[in-house]
């Protein structure tokens, strides 16, 4: 901690206590997912599965929506933590793209809790809506901030404005140009249309797999998905020129 910086102020106590007892709901709510699914989830059953009454868990979330928010902005954090960690622990192999790393670390994480990435991806809950610009968009900002970094660092802004993309209508081009962007700041149309195209085929082979849409495939959907996600990398750096004209940037 650098001089400038003021010294966090320790927990009191009773903070100690409502952050031990809050993450304790948040666990036992967590278990009831994965017995039970999402779409089971009542803050009478956690309450029942913890032993209090639903009036003393009203102190720490005042309505199932609220729990559920903490819910999904806990599994965003820790699907985000899996796919940073199949980066930073990937092989020193110039074989291995980094994309493909962090493809495998979200798809290893779904599988393991499927439960927990169908409350993300899968039904929404009946009359839940999430905060807007809240706590779940936030953690899954994060999350996109690794693969925007993954699929196009190392290239200019120069070049993904070039980028061979189909063409876009000027409605979608604007509003392309207005989305925030939370791994390498601004990012030309072009390469989010690329990103999202990008995006909506690496979560739809997962989506397909956890669901049990692909299980004909047995062993060899990790094979079938690294070569997919190899295919897409490539895919996007091919259209992604080496030299840029002024006449290539629209």
């Amino acid at each position: 901690m650098s001089a400038e910086e003021p010294a966090t102020a320790p927990l009191s106590l009773r903070q100690r206590r409502r952050a031990a007892a809050t993450q304790e709901i948040l666990d036992a709510a967590g278990r009831h997912i994965t017995a039970h699914g999402p779409a089971a989830l009542s803050l009478r059953a956690v309450a029942r599965d913890l032993g209090m009454t639903v009036q003393a868990l009203y102190h720490y979330f005042p309505s199932r929506d609220v729990l559920v928010t903490a819910l999904i902005t806990q599994a965003y954090g820790d699907l985000a933590d899996a796919v940073q960690a199949a980066v930073d622990t990937a092989p020193d192999d110039a074989d291995l793209p980094r994309l493909v790393a962090a493809a495998e670390g979200y798809r290893r994480w779904a599988i393991e809790r499927p439960e927990h990435f169908q409350l993300l991806y899968g039904t929404p809950l009946r009359d839940y809506a999430a905060p807007t610009d809240g706590p779940t968009t936030r953690a899954m900002r994060r999350m996109s901030a690794i693969f925007e970094r993954e699929v196009f660092g190392g290239f200019t802004e120069e070049q993904l404005a070039a980028a061979d993309a189909p063409a876009l209508s000027p409605s979608l081009r604007t509003h392309l140009e207005q989305l925030p962007h939370y791994g390498l700041g601004h990012l030309p149309p072009p390469a989010t249309a690329l990103l999202m195209s990008a995006w909506g085929h690496l979560n739809g082979l997962v989506v397909l797999e956890v669901f049990g849409h692909t299980a004909f495939l047995g062993d060899h959907q990790a094979e079938i998905f690294r070569m997919a996600m190899r295919n897409l990398l490539d895919d996007i750096h091919r259209r992604i020129p080496v030299h840029v004209h002024a006449s290539d940037v629209q």
